[in-house]
């Protein structure tokens, strides 16, 4: 801190000589407040000036630009500080690219914090279960610089301690793949110096409404956008079949989880081609089945992880939902399928909505993507719950 303390004696120099550089003097007044703040903080004395934790950007990245410019819209255009907490939360169903924008956004933009930038993934929708957000903050003040004997115990306490720590620092905070509002709301700063960035498969409707944030939901690529991602994933083969490319693109639902693994399969199966994986992918049926790279990377895992955080009547709903034919259905037709009232299939359509496993289709009507319909007619299709499935068939075709 002494040494702090010195070069900050030295700045004050420079700036004496160079009084006209209003930059130069802004950007002295927040080392000395930082000063100020270990000063006194003794335990914050170590803390690292500038933490820079985003991950790498996704390799091919492609399309979103109203995205982008949806969020660089939430700073001030002119650099200066808003008015509160600037809040963006990105949702949408599992494996359409949410962290991929987070990271391409936050890396675009890391000239507007100069003090860093914070990222944690919260594992809201995992294999294990949503970390707690006292582990949270313990690790967020460590990457701040408190020292783990001097991390406080208590909940709040932690909170109190990491809003003090960013108080009038430029800095961005990327917490990915939430759970909910309420694990995400500790988190926040108390600062307008900050911006945070939310990723989630949850709509985060309270964080909307009662704390500001400017949701984007993400939907999937366009086909002219997927073709480009599966051309520089494969490379030479692609650009050369562009109507394989497109049909490629479209069985896979231009899920950009989807695409990465088929242009994967394409690349590790050569004697197959790229016209072996379009004909693996023909029979809805088996998809999910061929949408395969390792244990955590593939389309039905992430779509479980997503159903399991569901409550039992809109999961039932959900499982229901699959053994629709068509490509959308209205609100009465979903009502005989579950079997319950109008108005109560109404609120579990919502509950289904806010997950992103549904989506708006028309007055009174949805649809399910064409890789989340297929699991959830695999759901449907499993034996411990076939009695439901007769059911569910027997109650839409009364209606019909």
């Amino acid at each position: 801190l002494g040494q702090a303390m010195e070069g900050l004696a030295v700045l004050d120099r420079l700036v004496a000589a160079q009084s006209d550089d209003a930059g130069l003097r802004k950007c002295v007044q927040q080392l000395r407040d930082a000063a100020g703040r270990r000063e006194a903080h003794p335990g914050w004395a170590s803390a690292v000036a500038v933490p820079a934790e985003l991950q790498a950007q996704a390799y091919g990245f492609t399309g979103r630009e109203r995205e982008l410019v949806a969020l660089d819209e939430m700073l001030a255009p002119d650099g200066s500080s808003p008015p509160a907490v600037v809040i963006s939360a990105v949702a949408g169903v599992a494996g359409v690219g949410k962290t991929a924008l987070a990271l391409r956004w936050a890396h675009r933009a890391v000239g507007r914090f100069p003090d860093g930038q914070l990222y944690v993934d919260l594992r809201g929708f995992d294999a294990g279960e949503p970390v707690a957000v006292a582990d949270v903050l313990a690790r967020l003040l460590v990457a701040l610089g408190v020292r783990g004997a001097e991390i406080p115990f208590e909940l709040d306490a932690r909170v109190s301690t990491y809003r003090s720590l960013l108080a009038g620092r430029q800095m961005l905070v990327v917490l990915d793949n939430a759970h909910n509002s309420e694990q995400v709301r500790p988190l926040l700063p108390g600062t307008a110096s900050c911006c945070v960035l939310v990723t989630s498969r949850d709509s985060l409707a309270g964080l909307v409404a009662r704390d500001g944030a400017r949701r984007i939901d993400l939907d999937v690529l366009a086909p002219v956008e997927a073709a480009e991602l599966l051309v520089t994933l494969i490379g030479a083969p692609a650009a050369g079949a562009p109507q394989l490319v497109a049909e490629l693109g479209r069985r896979c639902g231009h899920l950009p989880l989807a695409l990465l693994i088929a242009a994967e399969r394409v690349l590790s199966r050569p004697e197959a081609g790229l016209a072996g994986v379009v004909a693996e992918l023909e029979d809805e049926r088996w998809r999910l089945d061929v949408l395969v790279a390792d244990e955590r990377t593939n389309v039905r895992t992430v779509l479980s992880w997503s159903y399991r955080q569901l409550d039992p009547e809109a999961a039932r709903l959900f499982r229901r939902l699959g053994l629709h034919p068509g490509p959308s259905i209205d609100g009465y037709a979903t009502a005989a399928l579950a079997g319950s009232g109008l108005e109560q299939t109404r609120r579990t359509i919502e509950a289904l909505r806010r997950a992103y496993l549904v989506q708006p289709a028309g007055a009174d009507r949805i649809r399910l993507h064409d890789l989340v319909r297929a699991y959830a007619h695999e759901l449907a299709d499993h034996d411990d719950i076939a009695k439901d499935r007769w059911a569910a068939v027997t109650g839409l075709l009364d209606y019909y």
